[in-house]
């Protein structure tokens, strides 16, 4: 097994205006809406621990600072909750408070894309690979999205980009990759195109929204023109890089809800729900209930 710098730092950009849950978001950072009783960035943050990472640097925007309160002590809280001898919630909360020195936060002050909101953090990140993990993206399977691809990492090094398979004939809403040699759970990557014509699609694995990227990208980010919707895309600065460093796709086998949009946050909702012990009972009758009006 090849050895490599290890990933350490997982980037989130969270500076987006949700406007897609308008008007819930005009007050409410999407990241902050809930699946179940825990906020969507939770569950993206305990995937990149699950996986090792040991700084999180979250890449804001104005209105945003409910996110770091979230990620800080509530001191007025946690005393109300000692004197009410709630020892179960103190206990859940001190389980999702990072240590102290471990979580970052810098303002992307334009939103001018994902390229950009990565560059924002180079700083943060310096110079050694990092995880790049979107926040509306909530991974579910046997084994966690991020810590498959830092198992890949290790043999591989390079650029990993998770990807997942979608029928042929919907290739064109995705980003899609060039599939290479095998290597691990994944392939060696050959390029890389958004949203391709119909028919035109290299193959049919597309960017799921998780990546391990060398400290490179930031050098290309710098003078990267604008591309789509006149932003800095982050897919234009992987092509350079690929022609310079190694790419491998990690081939993720589990379910991906997009957060971002309503009917994956709702499938989300349904899916966590179920499986929890302490109210399945209830709801699954419900559902099944409304399922039933709808035939």
């Amino acid at each position: 097994m090849a050895q490599h710098n290890k990933v350490r730092k997982a980037v989130f950009p969270v500076a987006g205006l949700g406007t897609r849950f308008l008007p819930a978001t005009k007050a409410v950072p999407k990241e902050m809406l809930t699946v179940v009783d825990k906020p969507i960035i939770q569950y993206v943050v305990d995937e990149a621990i699950e996986a090792g990472i040991e700084h999180l640097v979250f890449v804001t925007g104005r209105n945003k600072h409910v996110i770091e309160d979230y990620f800080d002590i509530h001191f007025e809280l946690e005393q109300t909750l000692r004197e009410r001898a709630k020892k179960a919630e103190i206990t859940l909360l001190a389980q999702q408070l990072p240590k102290a020195g471990t979580v970052s936060f810098t303002r992307q002050q334009e939103p001018l894309g994902l390229g950009h909101a990565v560059w924002c953090a180079r700083e943060i990140v310096g110079d050694e690979p990092f995880a790049l993990l979107l926040p509306d993206m909530i991974m579910k399977g046997d084994k966690g999205c991020m810590k498959g691809m830092i198992d890949l990492y290790a043999h591989s090094g390079g650029n990993i980009i998770a990807v997942e398979e979608c029928a042929p004939d919907q290739a064109h809403k995705y980003g899609i990759v060039g599939v290479g040699e095998a290597i691990g759970e994944g392939f060696r990557i050959t390029g890389m195109v958004e949203k391709p014509a119909k028919g035109t699609a290299p193959s049919n694995f597309f960017i799921n929204g998780r990546y391990i990227l060398q400290p490179e990208i930031f050098k290309i980010l710098e003078t990267q023109e604008r591309g789509a919707g006149n932003e800095i895309q982050l897919t234009d600065g992987m092509l350079k890089l690929l022609k310079e460093q190694d790419f491998a796709g990690y081939h993720f086998r589990g379910t991906t809800y997009d957060c971002g949009a309503k009917d994956g946050f709702i499938l989300a909702n349904v899916a966590y729900a179920l499986e929890r012990a302490d109210i399945r009972p209830s709801v699954e009758g419900g559902f099944k209930e409304l399922l039933a009006g709808l035939r």
